[in-house]
C-alpha cells in the first residue's frame, strides 16, 4: 500500500464537506485504502450539540469510523492547543493502521494547528485573568485598540467583536513567543507531507440560500428542546459552547431576551458572516484544490499516487 495520506475536507458551513468526506471514505475504501473521518468543527467536538452543529448522527456514518466527535461537554473551553494534541494523535493512530485520515470542518485555526507545522503559545494563566479583566472592566472595543497597536496583522484578522479571541491574541503579544498566534503564517509548511487539501465552494447567493433554510430547519427541527436539555448539563457556564452561533441566540430566546423571529434573523446574519469570514481564511491555503458539492469522489480518490 502507499503511504498513508491526510486528506482535509473544509470550506464554508452548510457547502457539503460533510457528504463529500462520507463518498472520499468509501472511493478509497474500493480503491484498498481504508479511510476513518477526523472531525475539524469547534463546535461538533460537544456532546449534545447536534441540531445547531447540523452533526451526522450516528446512524449516518455508514460504518466509517469518526473522531474527535461527542468528546467534550457544555462546560469544557475548547483549546486549539487540546484539540491540536488530539487530533494528531488521532491521526497518527489511523496511519498506524494502514489507513488514511480525512479531516473534515470549517473551523479554520483548528484546520490549521494540524495540517500546518503550527506553533501555539503557551498559555500564561496570571496574565490571562488580568487581561480578561480588562475586558470586563473597558469593553471589546479598547481591547482591540490596544490590539490594533501593539500587532496590527493580527488585530486584522481578528473579529473586533470577539473579546476573548482579542485577550488570547493580547496574551500572545505579550508573551513574545515565536509563535503564529491566531493566524496562518505566511508560508505555512504541512504537518503531514502526503496531505491534499480539498476546499468545497458554493456560489454566494445560493450558499445564502441553504444557510437560511438550514437555520430555520434547525429550529423546526427542536433546536430550543435541545438548548433546553443542555442547559440542565450546564450550557451557560461553558465559556466556549454557550457562545455558538445558532444556541446563543436559542438561549436568549428562552430568556426571553430574543423573539422567535428576533432569533432566527440574528443566527442568520451571523451564519451568512461567519461563512464569508470562513472562506476568506481557506483562500489563503497553498495548493488547495476547490470544488463543488457534487464533484467525483472516485476520480479524487484517483488523483493521489
Amino acid at each position: 500500500m502507499n503511504s498513508a495520506r491526510l486528506w482535509a475536507v473544509v470550506g464554508a458551513t452548510g457547502t457539503g464537506k460533510t457528504d463529500l468526506s462520507l463518498r472520499l471514505a468509501a472511493a478509497l475504501a474500493e480503491r484498498g485504502r481504508p479511510a476513518e473521518i477526523v472531525n475539524a468543527d469547534a463546535m461538533q467536538l460537544y456532546r449534545g450539540m447536534d441540531i445547531g452543529t447540523a452533526k451526522l448522527p450516528v446512524a449516518e456514518r455508514r460504518g466509517i469510523p469518526h473522531h474527535l466527535f461527542d468528546v467534550l461537554e457544555v462546560t469544557d473551553e475548547a483549546a486549539v492547543a487540546w484539540y491540536q494534541d488530539a487530533a494528531r494523535t488521532a491521526i497518527g493512530e489511523i496511519h498506524a493502521r494502514g489507513g488514511d485520515a480525512i479531516r473534515v470542518g470549517g473551523s479554520g485555526l483548528y484546520v490549521s494547528s494540524v495540517v500546518y507545522d503550527f506553533r501555539l503559545p503557551p498559555h500564561d494563566d496570571a496574565l490571562r485573568a488580568e487581561l480578561e479583566a480588562d475586558l470586563a472592566r473597558e469593553g471589546a472595543d479598547a481591547l482591540y485598540a490596544r490590539l490594533q497597536h501593539l500587532d496590527p496583522v493580527t488585530a486584522a484578522r481578528i473579529d473586533p467583536r470577539n473579546g476573548r479571541r482579542v485577550v488570547r491574541a493580547l496574551e500572545v503579544v505579550a508573551q513574545g513567543a515565536d509563535t503564529h498566534g491566531a493566524a496562518l503564517p505566511d508560508e505555512p509548511t504541512l504537518w503531514h507531507p502526503a496531505t491534499t487539501l480539498i476546499g468545497v465552494e458554493v456560489e454566494r447567493p445560493a450558499l445564502v440560500e441553504r444557510l437560511d433554510r438550514r437555520v430555520e430547519e434547525m429550529w423546526r427541527a427542536g433546536l430550543l428542546d435541545e438548548v433546553t436539555r443542555l442547559r440542565e448539563r450546564g450550557l451557560e457556564r461553558g465559556v466556549t459552547a454557550s457562545r455558538a452561533i445558532g444556541y446563543a441566540q436559542a438561549l436568549a430566546e428562552l430568556r426571553g431576551y430574543l423573539s422567535r423571529d428576533e432569533a432566527i434573523a440574528q443566527t442568520r446574519a451571523l451564519t451568512r458572516r461567519y461563512a464569508r469570514r470562513q472562506v476568506s481564511w481557506f483562500r489563503r491555503y497553498p495548493g488547495i484544490r476547490w470544488v463543488g458539492p457534487g464533484v467525483d469522489a472516485g476520480a479524487m480518490a484517483n488523483s493521489v499516487g
